[in-house]
């Protein structure tokens, strides 16, 4: 115990240090919220994938979705790798940085507004973004909450509280750098943690070989899946798994949706250079590959520990949210206290991209746009005020959660990436979209979700996974998207045109990055 706590104390020091640290760098709304855009490659890299990967995926996701598809849930981590990041930062990162720039623009409410001229857009995509991100901060509390408890046996609200007034403190004083620097060093703890916990757990079920053979074993029950693969021995273990066409939702969810949150969006409005957007990418997706894959391929092995008490509940119903803390409370004190800081790490990652985004579009886009002679030092106090508020709510939320992480995950993700991902990359590349069409994108992301919802709470949802429903409401959106543009008044060409060239903009650049001007001279 005692070394498990000497563990959080530093962690904690280190994270209020790195706020107080960044206080001087934080004191415009401009760096407040991007940081001067010039946080470079590594930092970049880091904040992206610790955004990206928190409680909700360790504890919640790898947890009940192991147990689901077994091994073959990693392929949700291999996607995450390769479209969530990697095609992320090729398709987004650089246009992005330009556009935004272009538009001066700092969040993605406003990017809204200015790219398709609407005030209106601005601020309804200011409410949503602050409504879903709400639940999806819960979840990640939630996630926190649960591993804390099982390694201090300490109540579930309390962790809560400490989480959250960790997490204010340092994002009230440092804004984006703080957030960003922390980070990175949480990024680091992250890679190795994951690494030594994976090795702890199939250690203790005799190594890896012997784990996989036991988890071969294991039948397939109808309440994985009712089709032609029911009952067969060998699939949790298996490439594809006992239900493959579920696992592809999983993975469109928590893939593509990277693309359309403002929190992993907001990460390419900071970049520095044409370095750091080439060396992000690298980066960012070797840090997914062994972050998500690993916490995937962890919960894999999930079943192998369905005898211990906390996971099948008397009633027969898998408490999926205990899965991974069960498998993790079998290590010794101080790989325990190791696991805390990792989840600890990916969870106030989170929870500061989160919290940060929510006040500064709050203040930029609901507030600002009817105050126009507001000043950048009353920004800057009503976006730490609003910090506070988002907190408080989520609090709330995180008190009364509903039954699994994932769920509220879900919710989330399936709005704010349903209403947002199809406007935002759509409008990096085309000059077509119309403002009709990012008001159809907002009906149906957040539409069918609230349409899901109450129908489940009547006992008849539309989809019964928020999954399935959440990577439906993502790929509706880049249809809708472009047939609505098609049948609806265009743009202003002269605007959009002028608007495009941030893009033909001729820039020098040394050699060793290009060398096109040794071409032109032949």
């Amino acid at each position: 115990m005692v070394v498990k706590i000497l563990l959080l104390i530093v962690f904690f020091s280190i994270m209020i240090g790195v706020g107080f640290y960044s206080r001087k760098k934080a004191q415009n709304v401009n760096d407040y919220v991007l940081g001067g855009r010039s946080v470079g490659p590594w930092i970049s890299a880091f904040a992206f994938g610790t955004s990206y990967f928190s409680s909700v995926v360790f504890i919640g996701y790898a947890g009940q979705f192991g147990w689901k598809y077994g091994l073959s849930s990693t392929w949700i981590g291999i996607g995450n790798a390769f479209i969530g990041s990697l095609l992320a930062w090729l398709v987004l990162g650089r246009r992005t940085r330009i556009m935004t720039q272009a538009l001066d623009a700092r969040t993605m409410p406003e990017y809204f507004g200015k790219r398709y001229d609407s005030k209106s857009l601005r601020i309804v995509g200011s409410v949503i973004a602050f409504v879903f991100l709400v639940p999806y901060t819960a979840g990640v509390y939630n996630g926190l909450s649960r591993l804390f408890g099982m390694a201090f046996d300490v109540d579930y609200h309390i962790c809560i509280i400490v989480m959250a007034i960790l997490t204010g403190v340092y994002v009230v004083v440092g804004g984006y750098m703080a957030t960003a620097l922390n980070d990175f060093i949480q990024g680091i703890i992250m890679l190795i943690g994951i690494c030594a916990v994976i090795g702890a757990v199939l250690s203790g079920k005799g190594g890896f070989l012997a784990a996989l053979k036991d988890l071969s074993n294991i039948p397939v029950e109808s309440a994985v899946t009712t089709g032609p693969l029911q009952g067969s021995q060998g699939l949790f273990a298996s490439f594809f798994g006992p239900d493959p066409l579920n696992l592809l939702g999983v993975v469109v969810l928590t893939s593509l949706g990277t693309w359309g949150l403002p929190q992993m969006v907001h990460k390419f409005y900071a970049i520095k250079d044409e370095k750091s957007i080439k060396t992000g990418t690298i980066v960012s997706t070797f840090f997914a590959i062994v972050v998500a894959g690993g916490c995937y391929f962890l919960g894999g092995f999930g079943r192998l520990f369905g005898d211990e008490p906390g996971i099948v509940l008397e009633n027969g119903a898998i408490a999926y949210d205990n899965v991974v803390p069960t498998m993790l409370s079998t290590l010794p004190d101080i790989l325990i206290g190791i696991v805390v800081v990792l989840v600890f790490s990916a969870s106030m990652s989170t929870l500061s991209s989160l919290v940060l985004t929510s006040s500064s579009t709050l203040t930029l886009d609901l507030i600002k746009p009817f105050k126009k002679e507001m000043k950048d030092k009353t920004q800057l106090r009503l976006m730490q005020i609003f910090v506070v508020v988002f907190i408080a709510l989520s609090v709330v939320i995180a008190f009364n959660p509903p039954t699994f992480i994932a769920q509220l995950m879900g919710v989330s993700w399936g709005a704010l990436a349903g209403a947002f991902l199809a406007p935002f990359m759509y409008g990096l590349y085309s000059k077509k979209v119309t403002k009709a069409a990012v008001w159809a994108s907002y009906i149906v992301g957040v539409g069918f979700t609230l349409a899901n919802i109450f129908a489940s709470q009547a006992g008849h949802p539309i989809i019964a996974s928020p999954i399935n429903a959440g990577a439906l409401t993502m790929l509706a959106g880049l249809v809708i998207v472009p047939i609505v543009s098609l049948v609806t008044p265009k743009p202003d060409q002269e605007k959009i045109n002028e608007l495009f060239k941030c893009y033909d903009r001729t820039v020098i650049v040394h050699n060793t990055t290009s060398l096109e001007e040794e071409v032109a001279d032949k």
